[in-house]
């Protein structure tokens, strides 16, 4: 029975990782967050890792406050970076899978076209510079897969779609950044298809091919445009203003341009993603 270590399982990802696996058998998971395995500290996560010996690692345990990581930089480079070292250093030499989350934000914005695998990295804050880190720490390993990720929601945890929800009740319009585009990814989708690549290896129907991947939902919109449809979608009477980034100052840059080409890992894994507004509809309607 294949054992799969889940760290971070109280985040986004990590419970939708949890609601996932209720529909593969066969599979021994253990669920941990910092209270259980803080994988910060080395000596334990060495310890834990030897002990439970697990077939896969799925690391879900992430840094995401990305203004606060501007006078974070340590905590954030110790959550994304280091702490992904010390798995590596608890699994080198073995044969455990290990799946690390990276973020579209280690690119810097100025493409005009979609970001594949290969496109050059620059990230233009904190937060990027640290899941950069934390992305060469993973590939130290021969057996490790990078999923680059954007702008993830889920019904679990604070994320965008539950803060446009909470104003847009409390007021009758709120303002959002029209100059900045991406994809939206719905946590649920993502975790789903982790665990397809995952059943898939353990039953020889596919390859594990470690490197570098990206996924999220399929299409494109601006931080407004995804504000718009939350707000329509959850049938709430709000007015959702258009503004540019410079009238919007934050404590950290944001890339203008961070879509992701998912070109490699639908190809790789015979994945269809859904479009974000279908599955936007799906998140709306568990969180009423």
């Amino acid at each position: 029975m294949a054992v799969i270590l889940v760290t971070g399982a109280r985040g986004q990802l990590g419970n939708e990782l949890r609601s996932a696996s209720k529909s593969y058998y066969g599979y021994d998971f253990i669920f941990t967050d910092i209270d259980t395995l803080d994988i910060s500290e080395s000596g334990k996560t060495i310890a834990f890792i030897q002990k439970t010996a697990p077939d896969w690692i799925i690391n879900c345990a992430a840094y995401n406050l990305v203004d606060k990581a501007e006078s974070e930089n340590d905590k954030a480079m110790l959550i994304n970076s280091t702490a992904v070292s010390n798995i590596y250093d608890a699994i080198r030499g073995t044969e455990c899978r290990f799946i690390h989350f990276s973020s579209d934000y280690v690119f810097n914005g100025q493409s005009n076209v979609p970001y594949n695998e290969y496109s050059a990295t620059d990230p233009v804050n904190t937060y990027g510079r640290s899941k950069l880190a934390g992305e060469k720490a993973a590939l130290s390993h021969h057996a490790s897969m990078i999923i680059r990720t954007s702008w993830l929601y889920s019904s679990y945890g604070a994320n965008f779609v539950k803060t446009i929800m909470n104003r847009a009740k409390e007021k009758g319009s709120v303002s959002v950044v029209f100059d900045q585009a991406g994809t939206p990814t719905y946590a649920g989708d993502l975790a789903e298809a982790v665990m397809q690549i995952v059943a898939g290896v353990i039953r020889n129907q596919v390859a594990f091919i470690p490197g570098i991947y990206h996924y999220s939902n399929e299409g494109v919109c601006s931080w407004y445009d995804f504000a718009e449809a939350v707000v329509r979608e959850a049938g709430i009477d709000c007015r959702v203003q258009p503004i540019l980034t410079k009238n919007y100052p934050t404590a950290a840059k944001r890339p203008a341009y961070s879509v992701l080409d998912k070109g490699k890992i639908k190809e790789t894994y015979n994945f269809e993603i859904p479009h974000w507004r279908s599955s936007l509809k799906r998140c709306i309607k568990l969180l009423q």
